[in-house]
């Protein structure tokens, strides 16, 4: 089928005379659930367009786009089919000579995957004129929609960006990102025969570099020491540390690339994407240091992808696992160039010359960095789960097969193998798996370290369960686990072992925050044994001092805030202090307003969100529109906030680097003087509901008289999307119970019932914080529960300033996934539609 697509292609094209692919490569052999790739190339033919290609049956089947692509849902781009082209094409990037169709210059300037976003296959919306399809690209992400005209040939589509009325951004998707993901230069460079030799070369001589070859398969790359502390020094700069496989590359003058890991085994043909897009690099020679990262949809390193590859270095497997598995370089060093060897001069210049090189965007990528703010790095990387930071001396010299203080590692999260010795139902279920019961060995028995219930998919847990049902036995295989058992507990005899990322082990011996990264082949159970951390303190490693934290004078901490309870203003610092810890993760880079009430409760208050003109330099600001909202990042600003008389905290669903993006969708319960064994009754039957559905929720007081449930989207959604999935989840809890809930916002309308409000979602809508001081009577907070809690006896009101810091001390945080997780969101869509009578 895919040869007759490509006739016309071929007859409108001389192999001889253009540098175009001509079909030679069929398309792998891939399963139907993998995403389909799409390619964008910007084309200077005989007008300016961008050539949209999506795969569909092994063709990319093509659209000009004689505008390119447009953020600004209202702009509805012509889009005309024109041939089906080969998958060769996927990856070309060139100048068709002229004489030649189509000649002119072509840049790569965006590829990726997508998928269907309305379960129907591409092929099926192809011929019924209507693609609905969500794109995981460099530069177009989210979902966008083409839709044929009227005409006799049916050649021309509309092509827009659905956001749902979200406003456009400020800059056209076009303008915002000129460059190519390959080559890294402008369409207008790529036909100038642009070249970075002259001018690195240039900045090389002048900055003291010497002439001189280099061989990478003999060069070994420089090492880092590690340490457990993060700081904040202006003479280091700063880098995410990524989860991935350290690699040398080299381009030789013949165009011959090379790639190396660190023990120099060439690897080339195993990362074919990498020695490609390398090859289109600027330059004639260079060599690169960095790391080859598998990024899975949310950008987020994943080693098991690296794994995979390495796994299958079979031909057919490796062309397999570019479509399914595709690999990125985060260039982080520039060590050669244009005959210069660059490692005397300082780390700063030469990461100055590699980001003219490299590009930000691209299969081979800039990796940027911090100067100075290690400790602010270092806080953002662990709350979202990555590795670490490196923190590097900006004057430093490549010091080749060593291991220097210079560059420092500093892992967030660290990962150990443990033993499976028991699996925890899902709640409520009874027949499924929630959680593994792991353990260690200490000496030489097998001793409990906690359970993990974070990091599978779906397909992972059906899996996991598949392997434990046979290996379950009545008692223990390991020492020290919770009695009594907790319901439902499955013990299993201790033959798999997995590999675990945490972020501590706390004094019981409890790994804390541990998250499933895979079982592990080939590895006894009693040869896991406890990290060093769990055993006594080892000595302190040497860290660099961090310079004095800012300080402010706390002012009237004698005031009373609540005159019926006592407590004190002096009462509420200490306990915002106190549950930093847990409040922190949720503040981090979000924008936050405030209501002050400087007299207490009972006095004035008022509603702030910008920070006045006094604020301190070292308090985070964010400016949105004409506004600077306070950004706590750091319990000193946090006090800071509070020490203005500030009580309750609201926060957006979003963070200040994905605005757009919602971390949750909500549902505010909203009583109105409904009871509260109603409210609880009517989120019993939402959290039923959403089990059945298999939708990850979470629960927490509001601190007053309702109760908030929230579903984390993974900044997947736009704030739109994200009201409409609540939305459509509150018409159909009305739905099956409006006996007691409704939708209706006019409080006259609601007949005594509890108001489901979904309108909390939406850019710039606040909820009050988890933890979050309400200023009433008893001073109570906002606190996130477990669902088992949500029976009749609950009450909110026992959640205070006095009470919560213990609780969280014993329980922690349930709702923290929330942060972090995902949601199927097509199938929730989907069931919850199906639900929804019309």
């Amino acid at each position: 089928m895919a040869t007759r697509a490509l006739d016309v292609y071929r007859k409108k094209r001389d192999p001889t005379s253009t540098p175009e692919p001509f079909g030679g490569q069929p398309t792998p052999n891939l399963p139907a659930t993998a995403p389909h790739v799409f390619v964008v190339q910007q084309h200077d033919a005989t007008r300016m367009h961008w050539d949209v290609r999506l795969e569909i049956d092994g063709v990319l089947v093509s659209f000009a786009v004689p505008k390119g692509p447009a953020l600004d849902p209202k702009e509805k781009r012509l889009a005309v089919q024109t041939e089906d082209h080969p998958m060769d094409y996927r990856v070309f990037e060139g100048i068709i000579p002229k004489g030649n169709y189509g000649a002119g210059a072509m840049i790569l300037w965006d590829h990726g995957t997508y998928r269907s976003h309305d379960g129907v296959h591409p092929r099926d919306g192809l011929a019924n004129g209507k693609l609905d399809l969500f794109f995981q690209g460099l530069k177009m992400r989210g979902r966008w929609k083409f839709v044929r005209t009227k005409g006799e040939d049916g050649k021309n589509w509309l092509l827009f960006h659905y956001a749902d009325g979200e406003p456009p951004s400020r800059d056209e998707l076009v303008v915002m990102q000129p460059y190519s993901v390959l080559s890294g230069l402008s369409i207008e460079e790529l036909d100038q025969g642009v070249r970075r030799d002259a001018e690195l070369g240039e900045r090389a001589e002048q900055a003291g570099a010497v002439r001189k070859a280099m061989d990478v398969a003999r060069l070994e790359p420089m090492l880092a020491t590690s340490q457990s502390n993060a700081f904040t020094h202006a003479d280091w700069i700063f880098e995410i540390k990524y989860d991935g496989w350290r690699v040398l590359v080299q381009k030789e003058a013949n165009r011959r690339v090379r790639v190396f890991t660190r023990n120099g085994r060439e690897v080339t043909p195993l990362v074919p994407e990498i020695a490609r897009a390398v090859t289109h690099l600027p330059v004639d020679e260079c060599v690169l240091d960095g790391e080859v990262v598998g990024l899975d949809e949310r950008g987020v390193a994943r080693f098991e992808r690296i794994q995979k590859r390495l796994h299958r270095p079979e031909k057919s497997a490796v062309a397999r696992h570019e479509f399914e598995l595709p690999l990125t370089l985060f260039a982080f060093d520039l060590l050669f160039v244009d005959g210069w060897d660059l490692t005397t001069l300082p780390l700063i210049t030469r990461k100055e010359m590699l980001q003219r090189l490299v590009p930000k965007l691209g299969v081979v990528r800039f990796t940027d960095h911090v100067p100075r703010e290690g400790q602010m790095l270092f806080d953002a990387v662990r709350e979202h789960g990555l590795e670490g930071i490196m923190a590097k001396r900006a004057d430093s010299k490549y010091q080749a097969g060593k291991r220097s203080t210079d560059w420092v590692k500093i892992k967030a999260p660290r990962s150990v193998d443990v033993a499976v010795v028991g699996y925890l139902p899902t709640r409520g279920t009874g027949n499924d798996l929630a959680s593994l019961m792991v353990a260690w060995r200490v000496e030489d028995k097998l001793v409990y370290a906690g359970n993990v219930g974070t990091g599978f998919d779906e397909a992972t847990r059906k899996h996991l369960h598949k392997l434990l049902q046979p290996r379950i036995r009545k008692t223990p295989a390991c020492d020290a686990v919770p009695k009594p058992p907790q319901k439902g507990t499955n013990y299993v005899e201790p033959e798999l072992v997995a590999s675990v990322r945490y972020t501590d082990i706390t004094s019981a011996g409890i790994l804390r925050h541990p998250v499933f990264i895979g079982l592990v082949d080939g590895k006894g159970v009693m040869d896991c044994a406890a990290p060093a951390e769990r055993s006594p303190a080892p000595e302190p490693e040497p860290a660099l001092e961090p310079p004095p934290p800012p300080t402010f004078q706390l002012v009237n901490q004698d005031k009373i805030f609540w005159p019926r309870d006592g407590y004190t203003k002096g009462d509420l610092l200490t306990y915002y202090e106190a549950v930093w810890p847990w409040l922190g993760p949720y503040l981090h880079n979000r924008p936050l307003v405030l209501t002050r009430y400087p007299d207490g409760v009972d006095g004035k208050n008022f509603y702030q969100k910008n920070a006045p003109p006094f604020t301190p330099e070292w308090v985070n600001t964010y400016r949105i529109e004409d506004t600077d909202y306070f950004v706590c990042n750091d319990v000193t600003t946090l006090l800071y906030v509070i020490n203005s008389g500030a009580i309750p905290l609201h926060i957006w669903s979003a963070r200040k680097d994905s605005l757009d993006r919602p971390d949750w969708t909500i549902l505010d319960l909203d009583p109105k003087g409904a009871p509260l064994s109603q409210v609880i009754e009517l989120a019993q039957h939402i959290h039923a509901l959403l089990d059945e559905l298999k939708a990850p929720h979470y629960l927490k007081t509001s601190g007053q008289d309702g109760l908030h449930i929230l579903l984390p989207l993974g900044a997947e959604l736009q704030h739109n999307e994200a009201k409409t999935l609540a939305e459509v989840l509150a018409r159909v809890v009305v739905q099956e119970r409006g006996d007691i809930c409704t939708v209706a916002r006019n409080v006259n309308a609601r007949d005594g019932k509890i108001y489901v409000d979904f309108l909390q979602n939406g850019f710039g809508k606040l909820i009050a914080g988890p933890f979050s001081v309400r200023p009433r009577d008893g001073a109570p907070v906002s606190m996130p529960l477990h669902w088992d809690e949500l029976t009749q006896k609950l009450n909110p009101a026992h959640h205070t300033i006095k009470t919560a810091p213990a609780r969280l001390q014993k329980v922690g945080d349930p709702m923290a996934p929330v942060l972090t997780g995902r949601q199927d969101l097509l199938r929730l869509l989907t069931a919850l539609q199906k639900r929804l009578k019309s």
